[in-house]
């Protein structure tokens, strides 16, 4: 009889670019909705955010985290066996992003691909690299990634630039002796899979001079989403989660929620009986910055030492769809140790 294998988090990465574009810098340009944008400041917790240059694609920053991840794991690029990359904003329609990664990378020995689900895709792509090394004895070494780079993709004139930021993080997953990664949970809604998105350069309606004239292949916010989709929606999923891996809610050590909205988080953990000191949040500091969002909150929270050995972690993602993942995970002495 084949031993069950098992998977954990053994390091993060993370890269955020050098170009600073601060709140202040938005209210001058944006003179007329002042008062939105210290609404916005007050309600998001977001102070400030990073722009790549632009001559940075996805990639680029992707495979910039990637490498701070491997050299915490102490790994090379031609050790990783397999390239995970969570992001709603590709350098292509197609190929898939992760492949360009795997080129600048130099991971010349990994097979790859593409997670599209937005701000749930590093959860998923976590849940998927647990699963694929529990049924594939080949596979040692899984590099996951989320990687955001929304700014180039926005109308700079459009006020929703307040919340992107771009960034991209990254986790090692490597087969243990013990359960690292215990499970994930999965929902979703597509009846809202217009409110927020770019809806032209793909089949529904092909690019043309007439969708880029009218902005339809830049990112926009159509309508928003009910409060409800995360302030209730995290909370069924969370509970779910914990019901099925075995834990209780008040048993985690640190919840990393989607970077977005300091006040919907605070909500959540009041109603899950949860203290917000548990919740990490970075989006002070960082923006919004979609797939990327919870691997470089995952990241500080382990730099800062905020993840001790052991510690029950759940990481909640919700993205544009909409999707919704959760995942928890023990943390190993490995990844302490790599901070």
């Amino acid at each position: 009889m084949t031993a069950q294998r098992f998977s954990a988090v053994v390091s993060t990465g993370v890269y955020v670019p050098p170009r600073e574009l601060t709140n202040d810098v938005l209210r001058a340009r944006f003179a007329a909705l002042g008062d939105n944008i210290d609404k916005l400041e007050h309600r998001t917790g977001i102070k400030t955010r990073w722009y790549a240059a632009e001559d940075e694609a996805t990639s680029d920053l992707a495979v910039r985290a990637a490498r701070q991840a491997l050299d915490r794991a102490a790994l090379r690029p031609e050790d990783v066996d397999l390239i995970l990359l969570g992001t709603d904003t590709p350098d292509f329609i197609t190929p898939a992003t992760s492949v360009v990664v795997q080129a600048k990378l130099g991971a010349t020995n990994a097979g790859t691909f593409d997670i599209g689900c937005a701000c749930a895709s590093f959860p998923t792509a976590l849940a998927t690299a647990n699963g694929l090394i529990a049924t594939n004895r080949s596979l040692k070494n899984v590099l996951v990634i989320g990687a955001y780079l929304m700014h180039k993709l926005a109308d700079p004139d459009d006020p929703a630039v307040f919340f992107y930021g771009d960034a991209a993080g990254a986790a090692v997953v490597r087969p243990s002796d013990a359960p690292g990664i215990l499970g994930a949970a999965f929902q979703a809604d597509g009846r809202l899979a217009r409110n927020w998105g770019i809806f032209a350069g793909g089949t529904v309606e092909p690019a043309s001079v007439e969708a880029i004239a009218a902005g339809r292949t830049q990112v926009r916010i159509v309508d928003g989403y009910p409060k409800e989709v995360n302030e209730e929606g995290w909370v069924r999923l969370l509970r779910r989660l914990a019901d099925e891996q075995g834990f209780a809610v008040r048993d985690l050590d640190l919840v990393v929620f989607t970077q977005v909205n300091r006040s919907t988080i605070a909500k959540v953990c009041e109603t899950l009986g949860l203290p917000i000191e548990r919740a990490h949040m970075v989006m002070d500091r960082y923006g919004y910055t979609g797939s990327a969002c919870i691997p470089l909150a995952l990241h500080d929270a382990v730099v800062s030492g905020r993840v001790p050995a052991g510690a029950l972690v759940a990481l909640i993602g919700s993205g544009v769809g909409y999707n919704q993942a959760g995942v928890a995970f023990r943390a190993t002495d490995a990844l302490v140790q790599g901070a």
